[in-house]
């Protein structure tokens, strides 16, 4: 039932938008067109300081996987841990944790599908060069001379999937968990490697990389906030409390019990 609300509440969020939102939009609309004005130079940079550095390249490969399957065997091994020593915190979080790596993918699946962005590492065989280019959501029904369909590893670069599954998950430890700050800071600086790997992997401009974060960031939030009303109007429906009365000349005592 929650993770049916989360993805109810995802999608329908940009329709119930409140006054004190358009200043914090704006403000990341204008930050997104200057990544995106950047993208080139940024591929370019990752693309020469990988080149040039061949650790980097054998690091980034192993931690790129930390916003997929890697990922997803943390949260099995957290949730497990969990189980077993009947840590009730450690499993409410990976629980929640999954559920935002779940809606999570949703929301990013619909916005590569809209958009058809071209990844970096596609390169022009006529001009030899990579472009960031925007197809839309007609460009996978579009054919080839050869009658072929374009390859989806070209044109779902937007935004990030890895980069958004991991601060997804990132967000919601940190938020269960701010009372320790050394857990937030890990779990963003693991997410943030995550989206750096997908430059140095040339999979992704810049600005997927940010856009994934925010929507990231935004599904872990909304996860955990609604668990938290979830549970506030469940505990508000069974209680039981004392309270006096006066009845025909005399004091009452009596329980109230709501379920």
């Amino acid at each position: 039932m929650l993770l049916a609300s989360d993805i109810k509440q995802q999608f329908s969020a940009p329709f119930h938008l409140r006054s004190k939102d358009y200043p914090r939009i704006a403000v990341f609309a204008l930050a997104t067109g200057a990544v995106m004005a950047a993208d080139k130079p940024i591929n370019k940079f990752a693309v020469n300081l990988t080149e040039n550095n061949p650790w980097i390249s054998d690091v980034s490969k192993y931690v790129t996987k930390f916003g997929a399957a890697y990922e997803a065997y943390t949260l099995i091994g957290l949730g497990a841990y969990g189980f077993i020593f009947k840590n009730e915190k450690i499993k409410t979080t990976t629980f929640l944790a999954t559920q935002a790596y779940i809606s999570a993918t949703l929301v990013f699946e619909s916005m590569k599908f809209l958009s058809g962005r071209q990844r970096p590492n596609y390169y022009d065989p006529v001009t030899g060069e990579n472009h960031p280019t925007w197809h839309g959501p007609l460009y996978r029904f579009k054919k080839t001379d050869e009658g072929e369909k374009p390859s989806t590893a070209t044109y779902t670069s937007f935004p990030s999937g890895h980069t958004t599954l991991a601060f997804a998950a990132a967000t919601v430890f940190a938020m269960k968990y701010r009372d320790r700050p050394l857990v937030p800071i890990i779990a963003y600086s693991a997410a943030s490697l995550v989206g750096l790997s997908r430059l140095t992997e040339n999979k992704h401009w810049a600005s997927d990389i940010l856009v994934g974060a925010t929507v990231g960031f935004l599904c872990g939030k909304l996860v955990v906030n609604n668990y938290h009303r979830y549970s506030k109007i469940q505990k508000q429906k069974e209680s039981l409390s004392f309270n006096l009365s006066y009845f025909n000349g005399k004091l009452l005592p009596g329980f109230v019990y709501k379920f």
